[in-house]
Order: C-alpha cells, then structure tokens, then sequence
C-alpha cells in the first residue's frame, strides 16, 4: 500500500519571501505580481517533487492571536506589510483556487498553529509529512514522519530538516527549538527571551541541561556571574518567550486531514490565471497543449546569417537594430556583437567586422536609415565609444515599454514579450549563465541569441505602437522620451571632470573630523568601543549610560537611525553619533564612492541616467548616483567642489526651477489664490502663512514660514495630519487644524484632491500634463492602509510627473537653441530640478539669457515658471 504524502505550506511565509526576493512585477492590468509568481515556481516544484496526496496552504488570520492574551507587545516590532503585497494575497487564493488547492485560515490563531495541528494528526495517521517554510520556529514539527523544508536564499533553495539533520546542523532535538526561543527570544516576533543571550550560549546551556525547567532547577550550578544573573533577572520573560514560541498543536482546527484530499489540477484552469497573471514563462509548466504557439519555451527555428562582411543589401529604411554588451554599463562594458533584422533577412555582424566597416558606419550615421532599437541611450553611448555617432533612431522598445508600464520592474526583451504573449526569445541569463557562471556562449548560439531580440523587436515594434496611440503616448514618446534618451547620451559620453586632489583632500579632513568625533564620544562613554559596532554601541547606550531602550533585535540593542533620532534628546552623545554616522557614510559613499568611478583616462565620471525606473517620470541617476549627494550638511555641499570644468577659462552654469511643483499644483488645480499668488511674484511660503495665521506680511515669523513650507510641500505629496505632526514635531490636532485651515482657503487645492482620486478610481490611473500615466491598480482596495496610500499618489504624481516632463522638455529646447547659435556651452547634469551646465567665460553673458528663457518658456502654465541661476568655477561655486 502506498503511504500518504501530507505536505503543508506556511502561505504567509512563503509569499513573505518571495515578495523581498523578486523584483516588483505586474500583469498589464497594474496588480503587483511578483510574491504570486514566486509562490506559484515553488508551488510547482513541490507537485512536482512531493507528489502530495494531500495538500493544504495555511495563512494568518488577522493580527491578534491567543499570544497577545500573553504577551500584548508579541510581534509588536513588525514594520506593516507593504501595500504592494497586501494586495497580492487575493491574487494568490485565487489562484490556489484554480489549481484546486484548499486553503485555510483561523481566526485568533497563526498559521503555524494549523500546520502544528494538522501534521501531529498526518502523523498519527501514519502519514509522510511534509512541513515548508521560511520560519525556523517550524523546526520544533520535525519527527521521524514530520520533514519540516526551510527556504534559505529567497525561495530557490531549502533546506529538509529531519530529527537527524537538526541534531548535526543546529545541535539540538527538535523538542529543544522551543527552549532555544526561550533563552534567545525572537526579534522578528518581538519575543524577549533572555537579554545577552544568543544562540551559541543557549545552545550550550540545552547541551547540559536538556530543557529550560532544567536550567532553572540547575541554576546555581550555571557557569559565568553575569550569565546567570541575566537567566535569573529574567526568568519570568524566559518562561513567558517559551509559551509564546510553542506551537499549539491542538488548536480548534475545523478542516480535517479528509477534507484536503489533493487529486491534481485543470490544466485550463490554471494555464487561463497564468495568463491573466502574464505568467507566460510558466505556461509550459503546466501544460504543453493549453499553450500559445508564441508562448512556448519551445523556441521556433530562426534562420539568420553570420556575416563576414558588412554590405549594403543588408540593410533598408527600416531596421531593427540590436547592440549586445558583456554587462549594463555600457560606458565600459565590451560589445559583444551586433544584430540586424528587417523584412529582407536576419544577420548577426561581429564587432570586428562591423567596427571595421564603413559601409556599417554609413548606414549607422545615415539619419535617412530609420532604426527600432531597444535603449537608444545605451545603443548610442556604446557606439559613440567606438567613433559611431549613430543617428536615425525612431522607435526605442525600452522606452515604450516604460511608458506603457511605468510600475514594471524588468523591461528586458524576453520580459517585454512574455508580457506581450510572444515567447520566441531567451532570458540572458538562460544563454549566458548567472554570476560566477556567467559566460560568452560560442559564436552560434550568441548569434542566434542576439538576432532573436532584434526579432522580437521587429515584430512587437508595430503593436507598442498601437497601444501607445490608444493611450494618447505616442507623442510623449516621440517628442520627448526619445530625443531626451539622446541627449543623456551625449551628456554621459561628455562625462564631468572631477578634481581628484580636491577629493583627496576633503576625505583627509572627514577622516580627521571623524577621528575627533570618535575621540568625543569615547570621552562621554567613558571608554574605548568600536562606533560602529551596534554590539558594543548598545550597552554603553542603555546599560552604562542608561538611555530608554526603543527597540531590540536578535543580537541585543537596536542602535538604528530612527532608535537614536528619538534619543538626541536624552544625551550629548546621541548628536555625535548620529553626526559621526552622516560623515561616516559622506567619507565611504561619496569620497571613496567617486574615486571608484573616475574614468583613469579622462578623469572624468560618466554616470547613467535611469530614464525608464522611476514611476513619476523622474530621472535617477548610478555609479555614481549624482542625485543623492547630501546637501543639508556643509560636507556635502562641499562635494560639489570637485566638480569642474574641463576645459581651461570654462565656468560651470547652475539652473534651478524656483518651486516648480508648487506652480505645476497651481496649475492643475486652478486654485485662484494659488495663481494669484504666484503671478504676483509674491514668497509662496510667506503668503501661506500669512493666509493660515491671518497676519500680516511683516508680522510673519521664520517659524511660521517653516511651518508654511512644510504644509506647502506635504500637500502635493498628500501628507497626513499625522505625517505634518511628525514633520513639524507638533501634535496631531493641530496639524490637522493646519491642513484644515489650508483647504478652507486653498479650496481648488482640496477640489483637485478630492477629483483626481476620483478619477483615478474610475480609470485606474492618473496622468500628467503630458499624458504620462500611472496606474494604480490598489485604489480600489478594501485595505484602508493600501487605498490610502494609492489615493496619496493618485494627488502626488500628476504633480511629480509633470514637473518631470516640464524639465525634459527644457533640456530638448535648451539642446536645440545651443546647436541653432553654435555654442560651445553643453549640458552635463540634470539633477532634480536643477541643469548643470560647463561654457567658456565668454558665453556666460549669453547663457544668462538663454537659459532663464528656454526653461520658464518650455510650457504655457496658468503660472509663471521661474528659475534661478547662477555660475563659477565650480558646481559648488555655481549655488
């Protein structure tokens, strides 16, 4: 007779994993995808490997269990579950459904409580029982019919617990997890456990004395003064830390072992979710004949051709082009080949053979030969490197995507047409292998690789446009993502000189600031540690000096950046900390950080420009990341001084839009005061203070204007009375008279508010004054948290979206003017709300004119755009 398979799922566990494991993802619809998709490649492995002849997914049933009768604070340190995958809870019962899994939750209990339950029963029964998890606190099921299987590394990997892998990995029988939790506690659940007392120590003591009762009746005998002191101190919250860690397997479980009989899945059932989800990778998974031809992992035979010799029959007015690089940074990185398809042929030219060409490089540089490239950025940098200036680019794949998707993570080509239903292409890391594995295949199957992406672009290019069109996005493509695509290109060929002595020297002055500091506060602790050791940090803190304990982790005392925020007030040596930790990062993110990246040749760095990440239309920017330098303290500031000209009598030119979202609020909302206020020149922050206090100009204090600007500022990002209260460090009554106070005079501020989440709830999405879109596929949630949060950046992001548009659409302009009066000035950086600039001294005068109107010009607002700027022999000197 066969034995029965029992396997049971910790569902909150699992999809907790795979949430933080895998990169945001989202259907075409706009609902985030990523945990269900991890869930659902593990799932399939277990059917596959398991073979259960019963199956049952356990999940949480709410926040308070029969724990917190015990222990009120239990799981009380746990951050809120982001909105992005609180909504995906539904999709993944849904989906169990559909493969015909039972699912099951009690009220007042946890998952693991069911699982503890249901396996003492299998196990009763005689069953095979299989336990999987990311929680070790399961390791205490393990018998020799319970196999508890811990994921380790996200979700991939796992680890089989049996009585005798427990006892070699971890020393212990499985009867000993709970006592272990005793004496250790869990940070995780907010379970006390025994201060000081890690796992190493516990474990020693459980080899002694088999249980925490014996420990207790042993006490005395308990080698070392100050561990036996902490065991007897907290005894209560030992024996307390067993009770909550105890798994309760007699829980008042309704479903019985019979009711979760597992007899397999309906292949349309799930292949039909799979591609509602746009889990088009996984069709094959389940099931050969319910697959789309175009879906199939089965790739469809290509024929192409290895050319050896670049001719001009090879190519026509409309190419699909593909340049392949050995990594993303494509300032550095090797090409590996180039890739042409048209409605002739499909060709595969070697770099060799391409860069030695000029046939190539007149077709390349021909603006007549239009081209479909995926990232006309990186196509365009790559090139330039190699004395190509390509031209003639019409259609960028990568840039499509992004404006049809903003809130998907990965617009790589084979995600791009999984997402699109046409499946004929290869994941990189498929053809290439993953970190210490990856490698260049041989010549055949990377040429095939290579043709299959400029394939698939040829073939989805006409599709995106179609639903760029219906979208009303084409022209935001066109006029404004492409040709901005272009011009981050030349700017980070162009790169930015960096005066590496002055760098040099500011990290000898932070680490001599540093060396005081640490001095300081060695002098206030009255001994020697290591600041950056929160092991040792933390008992100075809370035990020698005595400060209020905020948070704990596993290892002792949390000495994390908010912990010691809400202390700066309790010692001297909480602002120097804190002050030693900001330097500390200035010194080892942006001294050592731009050392690094310095190109040796040119002494230059060449950033990259995120173009197609942020979901607002914002540009970010990496190695370096040129849009986070810290500019509150006077050392980040300072940063800015290595950044130079390159050329000798060259200045750098700063311009900065003056409260750009505020006039884009002004705008959309037409709120009149608003606009008033602006056209009348007038100190925004200085009139909202006058309007919300009732005073006069002069009467207006600096603390009111702080006050004014925080309100200003928090409405276009939707902030909360709560929010405005912790900003301002005032109650929560009267941040929200504030607000209130705001809206009963900014009335189409508040009409704006209420009608774009409106409108974003019969939609789906909101757009920006150049018809950008942003889905917001949780604004209809039941979850008040996930709406609310939805509702806030339906407000905030025609806002942030706009301004972002408005100040792409000035460098195109801007771009345009400096060609059309051949200057030699060029733009280097867009940072924020801010365009760096380098000119000879002799062209200042003209850029001071220039600039000032190709921005405020860009676009006609119900408002004046206004910009501020300014010039010298540094970036730091242009501010």
């Amino acid at each position: 007779m066969t034995t029965k398979k029992l396997v049971l799922i910790d569902g909150n566990s699992i999809i907790y994993r795979a949430f933080f494991a895998l990169p945001l993802l989202n259907n075409d619809k706009g609902v985030y995808t990523n945990a269900v998709y991890g869930f659902t490649t593990m799932l399939l492995r277990i059917l596959q490997e398991e073979k259960p002849t019963h199956l049952l997914v356990a999940f949480d049933a709410g926040k308070t269990t029969f724990r917190h009768e015990t222990y009120k604070e239990y799981k009380g340190g746990r951050q809120k579950t982001p909105p992005e995958l609180s909504e995906q809870f539904p999709v993944l019962k849904e989906l169990l459904d559909a493969f015909q899994i039972k699912h099951y939750q009690l009220e007042q209990y946890e998952a693991d409580d069911i699982i503890g339950t249901l396996s003492l029963q299998g196990k009763e029964k005689g069953y095979d029982v299989t336990v999987i998890s990311g929680d070790k606190d399961m390791l205490q099921l393990v018998s020799d019919k319970v196999t508890v299987s811990v994921t380790k590394k996200g979700i991939s990997e796992v680890d089989q617990y049996t009585p005798e892998f427990l006892m070699e990995k971890m020393e212990i029988t499985p009867e000993q997890i709970i006592d272990l939790k005793a004496l250790m506690g869990d940070s995780s659940d907010n379970i006390p456990g025994v201060p000081g007392v890690g796992q190493k120590t516990a474990t020693k003591l459980l080899k002694q004395y088999p249980t925490l009762e014996e420990i207790y009746e042993h006490i005395d005998d308990v080698s070392g003064k100050k561990l036996k002191e902490k065991l007897v101190t907290h005894k209560d919250d030992a024996f307390m830390s067993k009770e909550l860690a105890t798994i309760n397997r007699n829980s008042p479980v309704e479903i019985k072992i019979d009711d979760i009989v597992y007899e397999g899945y309906s292949e349309n059932e799930v292949s039909t979710k799979f591609k509602e989800l746009g889990f088009l990778s996984l069709l094959n998974k389940v099931s050969a004949d319910s697959i789309d031809t175009d879906a199939s992992t089965e790739l469809k035979e290509i024929e192409f051709t290895i050319v050896d010799e670049v001719k001009e029959e090879l190519f026509t007015n409309h190419d699909a082009f593909i340049v392949e690089l050995t990594g993303e940074n494509y300032h550095s990185d090797d090409i590996l080949g180039f890739s042409i398809v048209n409605e002739n042929k499909k060709s595969f030219i070697p770099i060799d053979v391409a860069l030695h060409s000029e046939v190539f490089k007149k077709w390349a540089e021909d603006e007549t030969k239009e081209k479909q490239v995926f990232d006309a950025k990186k196509t365009l940098v790559s090139l330039l490197r190699n004395n190509v200036h390509i031209k003639g680019i019409q259609f960028d794949m990568l840039l499509a995507s992004y404006l049809l998707n903003p809130s998907e993570n990965n617009h790589d080509i084979p995600a791009i047409a999984n997402r699109m239903g046409y499946r004929d292409v290869l994941f990189d890391e498929e053809v290439y292998g993953k970190g210490a594995k990856w490698k260049v295949p041989e010549q055949e199957k990377l040429a095939e690789h290579i043709v299959r992406k400029a394939n698939t672009l040829f073939h989805l290019k006409d599709k995106m446009e179609e639903k760029l069109k219906e979208n009303e996005q084409f022209t935001l493509l066109n006029e404004l993502e492409m040709p901005i695509a272009l011009i981050l290109g030349e700017m980070e060929h162009q790169g930015v000189l960096i005066d590496t002595n002055k760098i040099k020297e500011m990290g000898e002055d932070l680490k001599a600031r540093l060396d005081t500091l640490e001095k300081e506060v060695h002098e206030l602790a009255g001994e020697t540690f290591n600041l950056n050791s929160p092991k040792q940090l933390g008992p100075i803190l809370f035990e020698k000096l005595g400060l209020p304990v905020i948070k704990k982790t596993k290892t002792g005392y949390s000495t994390a950046a908010d912990v010691l925020e809400r202390l700066v007030d309790e010692h001297e040596i909480i602002p120097k900390l804190l002050l030693y930790r900001q330097l500390g990062k200035l010194q080892s993110t942006y001294i050592e950080g731009l050392l690094k990246v310095i190109n040796k040749e040119t002494n230059k760095v060449h950033t990259r420009f995120n173009q197609a990440l942020t979901q607002t239309g914002r540009l970010s920017s990496v190695d370096p990341n040129l849009q986070n330098i810290p500019i509150r303290l006077e050392e980040g500031r300072k940063i800015r001084k290595a950044f130079v000209p390159s050329e000798k009598d060259w200045v750098m030119f700063a311009a900065d839009y003056s409260q750009i979202e505020l006039r884009v609020l002004a705008h959309i909302s037409k709120d009149e005061k608003l606009i008033q206020a602006f056209q009348n020149n007038l100190d925004i922050h200085t009139q909202t203070a006058m309007d919300v206090f009732h005073v006069e100009a002069d009467e207006v204090t600096a603390n009111m204007r702080r006050q004014a600007k925080a309100v200003n500022f928090g409405i276009v990002y939707g902030i909360s009375d709560f929010g405005l209260s912790q900003n301002l460090k005032i109650s929560r009554k009267e941040a929200k008279q504030f607000i209130d106070r705001y809206f009963d005079i900014y009335t189409g501020v508040q009409n704006y508010m209420e009608e774009i989440v409106q409108e974003a709830k019969l939609n789906g999405y909101v757009t920006t004054i150049m018809n950008r879109r942003r889905y917001l596929p949780e604004i209809n949630s039941r979850n008040f948290n996930v709406r609310s949060f939805a509702e806030r950046t339906a407000m905030n992001s025609p806002i942030q979206g706009s301004a972002a548009d408005i100040i792409k659409k000035a460098m195109i302009d801007l771009h345009t003017k400096l060609k059309e009066e051949k200057m030699q000035a060029r733009m280097l950086l867009q940072v924020h709300d801010e365009l760096i600039l380098e000119a000879p001294r002799e062209e200042v005068e003209k850029l001071k004119v220039i600039v000032p109107e190709m921005m405020e010009g860009t676009v006609e607002l119900r408002v004046p755009l206004k910009v501020d700027y300014a010039f010298g022999d540094s970036w730091f000197d242009a501010k």
